[in-house]
């Protein structure tokens, strides 16, 4: 576990709708995976019929939320906290190879201005630029599959997206275990995790963040 702190204080650091949508997207992206695999044939729960109707309709639907995300991004300028920096990217490496273990203190921590360390600055960035949307055009792909030849589509090969959506589901599945993983680690075992409930952080009370850290709102 981090080193902990005798001073600490409360930030305010998610609003509602952050924490509406990293819930809704959780609940969906899980379920997707749930249903996703039964239709692959890993296990019978919903029924195949049905498992296909509901695993379309949460991915449909997921698809819609991630629109309005990237949409309250960049209308709020909470897109400049995912603006990858190489300072102290590999002093966070470290900490999470090595210091942890050894309770050792965070090199960077969270403020209103910079919510995400360096690492996870490049990790949020490359699920939101590439994994997720590569995952949502390949189901839709799929999805679409009957009316390739209407849309000239006739190149793609079904067995390519499939493979690359299961590879990309995967993928997501790997991170999400990790991401469990890594909300255990504040100063208490459900210190992070608290924060997505109530948009409160605690943080160590003299800690100000750098310059380089901090992106200003629009």
């Amino acid at each position: 576990m981090a080193a902990t702190h005798n001073n600490m204080k409360k930030i305010y650091l998610y609003s509602r709708f952050e924490r509406f949508w990293h819930w809704t997207q959780s609940i969906l992206i899980i379920m997707l995976m749930i249903t996703g695999m039964e239709v692959h044939g890993v296990f019978k729960l919903f029924g195949f019929e049905r498992a296909v109707d509901l695993h379309n309709t949460l991915g449909l639907s997921w698809l819609v939320l991630f629109v309005f995300i990237i949409f309250w991004l960049l209308t709020t300028g909470e897109w400049k906290q995912y603006i990858p920096t190489s300072k102290k990217l590999f002093a966070v490496a470290r900490y999470y190879a090595v210091g942890i273990f050894k309770g050792e203190e965070h090199p960077v921590h969270k403020s209103a201005g910079a919510k995400h360390n360096p690492l996870q600055r490049l990790v949020y960035l490359g699920l939101s630029a590439i994994l997720l949307p590569l995952q949502m055009v390949t189901g839709l792909l799929y999805w679409t599959y009957n009316d390739w030849a209407a849309y000239g589509l006739n190149f793609v090969s079904l067995e390519t997206v499939a493979n690359v959506h299961m590879g990309c589901a995967y993928a997501l599945l790997a991170f999400l275990i990790v991401h469990i993983y890594m909300t255990t680690t504040g100063h208490s075992l459900t210190a992070h995790i608290g924060a997505m409930f109530s948009g409160w952080e605690e943080v160590p009370e003299d800690y100000k963040a750098e310059d380089w850290e901090v992106h200003e709102k629009s």
